[in-house]
């Protein structure tokens, strides 16, 4: 037998009772470390992933293998994190690659160093490595690759710092990543190799989305003991699989149906018109309907959470989305009833609004006046009373933009309660109930991002 042979087959055997470790201690990684098995690759000295295969160098996994029990469990979930957090290919924007490969090595690390009681990961965490974790999550609470490489790039990353944090958390090669991203501008100027390969890495980047999906659904299948281990697993899967909405969108199942003065030419029977001129001689026998069937939102709350946490500039865009919308003839009806109330611990206003101009007038008002804490149910039983007075005659939904600090109703709305959150760390803090939509608004107010 070949050295090459003989070593590709130890390297095989290492990943393989390396799997076995992984598989037995967190069944719900099975399909993923499925997905991404060995392939020996004397072009890196360590190892790495291309998304496909776990591509390594045998003298590494022996070394490794001796050196701890752990470094190769960690080191194989450390790659396969990676691949479900989608780390291959950077978000569009983020294309310093050595901050971002830095961002993505940080944020699989603390996840693994999250994990706990589960013998082939956990161990104690270096106070070194503790500390930087308590800086960052003072700042950012969630490290994700995303919002790590956004704070770096807010705030600045010197140099030392740089070169500290890579020592600490940089673990595989990430040459195959770069690969991946050459692959997207080809030398060639092939119109259809360049085709061709960004529908492979497109492929590529949603069979991982799947498996972190299918990740988050089997541990959550499994019950709350199943994840009580996790850490930030769960919380850091949640934002990867989380779907974006248009908020105009969003506002289309709070409608119903409903008569309005308009002309319905779906309705118009053409035939009798014509028939009627032609008898009568420019006397048409049926004439168009004044009126139509629509389905668009009549009646809807928005209650603001105006205490202090909440940020001015964000509550201002998305009221500026919501006039917008008001608008549009294809999502509210000509004459709407809108009832926009600011609250804290109190209901402090209830502001009707029936026409965009009057939700415009009001923007130039509004003031987020901080204060005192939060409290959700004298929103909801103010809302109940205008329901009983007949002032909310079909209400189908009520949207609380808040920070999600406060004491949250205990029964069901007969309408759909929605608690949007402006921020990450809002949106995991926040202890909305199981029956109500929670969903987090983006930095320009105008997109939804919820789990499915």
């Amino acid at each position: 037998m070949k050295a090459t042979e003989k070593l590709a087959e130890i390297g095989e055997k290492l990943l393989f009772e390396t799997r076995t470790e992984l598989l037995l201690a967190m069944p719900f990684l099975g399909s993923s470390l499925d997905a991404l098995p060995g392939r020996m690759d004397l072009t890196t000295t360590t190892f790495g992933t291309d998304g496909e295969f776990l591509r390594y160098n045998p003298t590494f996994l022996m070394q490794a293998f001796a050196r701890s029990e752990q470094e190769l469990p960690r080191a194989y979930l450390h790659a396969l994190l990676h691949c479900l957090l989608g780390h291959l290919v950077p978000p569009e924007g983020m294309d310093d690659r050595i901050r971002w490969n830095l961002c993505a090595d940080i944020a699989a690390e603390s996840v693994i160093d999250s994990i706990e009681n589960c013998a082939p990961v956990s161990r104690l965490v270096k106070d070194k490595r503790a500390a930087i974790y308590a800086k960052l999550e003072g700042e950012i609470k969630v490290l994700t690759a995303q919002r790590l490489y956004r704070h770096f790039e807010e705030t600045g990353l010197d140099g030392v710092t740089e070169a500290v944090y890579a020592g600490e958390f940089c673990v595989d090669d990430h040459s195959f990543w770069e690969e991946l991203q050459d692959k997207e501008k080809p030398e060639k100027n092939d119109k259809k190799e360049r085709q061709e390969r960004e529908e492979a890495l497109d492929n590529l980047q949603k069979k991982w989305e799947e498996k972190a999906g299918r990740v988050l659904r089997e541990i959550e299948a499994s019950g709350a003991k199943a994840g009580k281990g996790l850490g930030n697993l769960v919380k850091i899967l949640s934002v990867r699989v989380r779907k974006k909405v248009l908020y105009r969108d969003f506002l289309k199942k709070f409608a119903v149906l409903r008569e309005e003065p308009k002309v319905d030419p779906d309705s118009f029977d053409y035939g009798f018109y014509n028939y009627g001129l032609t008898l009568y001689g420019n006397m048409p026998l049926i004439e168009e309907n004044e009126y139509c069937e629509s389905k668009k939102v009549s009646e809807l709350v928005i209650a603001i959470d105006t205490s202090a946490s909440c940020q001015g500039r964000l509550v201002e865009k998305f009221l500026r989305q919501t006039a917008a919308i008001l608008g549009n003839e294809d999502v509210f009806l000509s004459r709407v009833n809108l009832r926009i109330l600011e609250c804290d611990d109190k209901v402090r206003a209830d502001v009707k609004i029936e026409k965009p101009s009057e939700l415009t007038d009001y923007m130039e008002r509004f003031e987020v006046r901080g204060g005192g804490g939060t409290d959700f149910r004298p929103a909801f039983e103010y809302v109940e009373s205008l329901m009983d007075a007949g002032e909310l005659k079909d209400l189908k939904g009520l949207i609380y933009l808040t920070d999600g600090f406060g004491e949250y109703p205990k029964k069901p709305t007969p309408y759909e309660t929605v608690f949007v959150y402006q921020t990450e760390e809002m949106y995991f803090s926040g202890g909305a109930p199981r029956w109500a939509v929670r969903l987090l608004l983006d930095s320009e107010g105008n997109k939804l991002h919820y789990e499915h």
